[in-house]
């Protein structure tokens, strides 16, 4: 478990016989691990983008993340913005020889809605007219530098 791309497993004895009644050689094998459909690798880290809806960012929710294990469920605060990344210590990939494990780097990314209709639109105008400017700070520092 744990073994990376690139490495070489050595299997002393079992290659071609030697010359002349020699003793048999190794056999050396160059390891090739697939890449996986949801993680990258990094070293024993892993990492994986999930996307989250406006609401689950908005609010906060229970959601449920992949992990080599399976499923895995996780809390994702109130507030959360696109882009975050959370770590689930341990939930990497095993250390070659050891039990120790790296960690699980998950991305959250805010899937915005499309093609809304006029009803969600008026509802989401009135939302964004009563939060006003005070729940975007990010946004009011970027013009308030832009605009001096």
């Amino acid at each position: 478990a744990g073994i990376d791309d690139g490495r070489v497993v050595a299997l002393r004895g079992q290659g071609s016989d030697g010359r002349n009644g020699g003793p048999a050689g190794d056999l050396n094998i160059i390891v090739s691990v697939r890449p996986h459909a949801v993680f990258e690798r990094d070293g024993y880290d892993i990492y994986c983008e999930v996307p989250i809806t406006y609401a689950e960012a908005t609010l906060g929710a229970e959601i449920e993340i992949p992990t080599l294990e399976g499923k895995q469920k996780y809390t994702i605060p109130e507030g959360t913005q696109t882009g975050t990344t959370f770590t689930l210590k341990q939930k990497g990939v095993q250390y070659v020889n050891s039990k120790n494990r790296g960690n699980l780097y998950v991305t959250v990314v805010v899937e915005v809605p499309k093609n809304l209709n006029s009803e969600q639109k008026d509802i989401l105008r009135r939302f964004a007219e009563s939060c006003g400017e005070n729940n975007h700070s990010k946004r009011a520092k970027f013009f308030k530098k832009f605009f001096k």
